[in-house]
């Protein structure tokens, strides 16, 4: 399952990110993650949530922000959520047909393993591609 937040800056993306994680901490079994560009969200996370700062793994674009999510899985299968903050910002790119490619991915990979997404978009909801729509 995929869940998308779109808007433009300001408008509550983060702040209802930072709830839904807190909330999915107490009510998952399995292991919580947030992926972040910078260290902003290191005090209004739960501290059982484990808490990534993608800027000292130098990822690029939305292939390597896939291998990334991955490796991530590969090293932990109690994974049961992971929460996305800036995915424009995280791989550097909002390229139409590499967020369609990645979503496509990210569905499937979603349905294998049973981890749920959630992923901010900061842009307008009309200026998203087809696909991120589909999961508003």
């Amino acid at each position: 399952m995929i869940k998308c937040i779109v808007g433009l800056k300001g408008s509550g993306k983060t702040k209802q990110l930072i709830q839904m994680v807190n909330d999915t901490v107490h009510s998952e079994q399995g292991s919580v993650i947030c992926i972040e560009k910078d260290p902003k969200l290191t005090y209004d996370i739960n501290h059982h949530c484990r808490l990534i700062d993608t800027v000292g793994y130098s990822i690029s674009g939305f292939e390597g922000f896939y291998g990334f999510i991955c490796g991530l899985y590969a090293q932990n299968y109690d994974i049961s959520a992971i929460f996305i903050d800036s995915l424009y910002k995280i791989t550097g790119s909002s390229d139409a047909e590499a967020v369609k490619g990645f979503f496509e991915k990210l569905d499937k990979f979603s349905e294998k393993t049973g981890i749920s997404f959630t992923v901010t978009i900061s842009a307008d909801a009309s200026d998203v591609p087809d696909i991120v729509k589909l999961y508003l």
